[in-house]
């Protein structure tokens, strides 16, 4: 059932079609996070954006494997070289073992994802498990000619390398310039030229997470593990790379140059990359207080909540906007996509309800197939949700006794909705403890019985009032001929 996948390579800047190296199996490496804080809404797309690829070409009929780390050493503080350990930062703080902080915050990271119903990695790897399998891809670097040893640390000679291959390749950075440009800093530094980096690092004294090694009691650059964790699990050549578009340069292009200097030869053969949250149309930053995590978008407990929103409102309202566009963040778009994810919802279950009649006197669409060829569009999951919504139209059409459907219309209808709507888009339809969900409708219910016999006892006061209150408090109640319907 493999269909024709397009997707957009940001190494060419085009859409490609989708051919594996090795049908039927796909490799896919998506660059994980940085374990030091609380998951926040950047941690978010990429995660979302990735498990959307997994679900598609798992449903597409390929055997996927896929690989999403943990850095867990490496990643510093003012840039890829310099500065201390953000986890060892961390840790020194709070006089506990870095170890202790990336577990605390790992944790928090998978409880996060698993409310957003991002389907775990078939591997997860930690960059602190592979230290042997770094050392070896820096001397074998070493032994090609293009690494240099300065005072205990190892770095990656950009120029050098430049002269055979292209530096840039990625990012389409003019590299000769920046070259030019930085060669005023020699003596400066340990490093030759600014823009080479760092392989390996010394580590200060006060530095606490070191490995011996050859060189130096130190720790691997953050941009090795990828490298050394791709080969290790996806060998020399794969699939798909991802992650967001801040890791374009230098963190990818750095792995494009490793990779090429260490085998010959890239690894990767499709490059994707989603782009960046915006809030009110600033880029998300603690310096500017628009920092929001997931667990205050959970509790609406950050000031630019009006109220707490479910796990799978923020994935619908991720979901609404292609991976590859500018996704705006406000209180108010937030607010309309839990909207949009209610309609849906309630579309579901009513579809749910619907008994099929002999024929259909509706206008249908193959919307399986529309779905299917929004999705083999570089993963267009806007045009998916508007396809729902056009579905959502005629579900309420029947549902409201001015249509019908056949039991084939019908059966059509509830295989899209639980193919494109939970598996492949993985909108669950209810949140929360379904034991604590059912008594909820039924206190629900129970009240909207209450106001049922109050109008037909024609105490009109206390009808209204309990309309209003419950309208006070976000729900729609709607009178039919057999009682009444709500909803949220």
């Amino acid at each position: 059932m493999q269909h024709k996948l397009y997707i957009h390579n940001t190494l060419n800047r085009q859409k490609e079609l989708f051919e594996p190296l090795n049908e039927p199996f796909v490799g896919m490496y998506v660059c994980g996070p940085t374990v030091y804080g609380d998951p926040h809404l950047g941690h978010a797309r990429p995660s979302i954006t990735f498990d959307i690829l997994f679900r598609w070409l798992r449903y597409s009929g390929y055997k996927v494997r896929y690989v999403r780390n943990i850095t867990d050493v490496g990643h510093l503080e003012h840039d890829a070289d310099e500065g201390e350990d953000k986890i060892a930062k961390k840790a020194r703080l709070e006089q506990i073992e870095p170890m202790e902080v990336v577990q605390y915050y790992t944790i928090r990271y998978h409880n996060a994802m698993n409310a957003l119903n991002v389907l775990p990695p078939s591997i997860e790897p930690r960059a602190s498990g592979h230290i042997l399998e770094q050392m070896e891809y820096v001397q074998k670097i070493i032994d090609n000619g293009f690494a240099y040893e300065s005072e205990g640390s190892v770095y990656f000679d950009v120029e050098k390398y430049n002269q055979k291959h292209h530096y840039g390749i990625l990012s389409g950075r003019n590299i000769e310039e920046i070259l030019e440009n930085t060669r005023s800093l020699d003596g400066q530094s340990e490093k030759r030229r600014s823009v080479d980096f760092a392989l390996w690092k010394k580590a200060s004294p006060e530095h606490i997470m070191r490995w011996q090694s050859k060189w130096s009691d130190g720790f691997p650059g953050w941009h090795l593990e990828c490298s050394a964790m791709g080969q290790k699990y996806l060998g020399e050549r794969f699939d798909i790379h991802g992650g967001g578009m801040d890791l374009i340069f230098p963190h990818h292009e750095c792995e494009i140059a490793q990779s090429v200097a260490s085998l010959g030869h890239s690894t990767v053969r499709y490059w994707m990359h989603n782009n960046m949250i915006t809030i009110n149309g600033q880029k998300m930053g603690k310096s500017l207080g628009n920092f929001i995590t997931l667990d205050e978008f959970f509790t609406g407990s950050h000031s630019l909540l009006t109220e707490a929103y479910s796990p799978m409102t923020i994935r619908f309202f991720i979901l609404q906007a292609h991976y590859r566009s500018t996704l705006d963040f406000s209180n108010e778009a937030l607010m309309a996509s839990q909207k949009g994810f209610l309609r849906l919802v309630e579309a579901y279950e009513r579809l749910q309800k619907i008994v099929p009649s002999k024929e259909t006197s509706v206008e249908i669409k193959d919307w399986n197939t529309l779905c299917m060829d929004a999705m083999n569009d570089d993963l267009n999951t806007p045009i998916v949700i508007s396809h729902l919504f056009d579905a959502a139209k005629t579900i309420n059409t029947v549902y409201d006794g001015k249509g019908t459907l056949s039991e084939t219309d019908l059966n059509m209808f509830k295989a899209v909705f639980r193919t494109y709507m939970i598996d492949i888009l993985g909108l669950k339809t209810e949140q929360g403890d379904s034991k604590y969900l059912d008594s909820y409708k039924k206190a629900i219910d129970l009240i909207l019985t209450l106001r049922l016999e109050a109008k037909q006892n024609k105490n009109w006061a206390l009808s209204d009032k309990i309309r209003d209150e419950l309208a006070s408090y976000g729900f729609v109640v709607k009178d039919t001929k057999d009682g009444f319907e709500w909803s949220l």
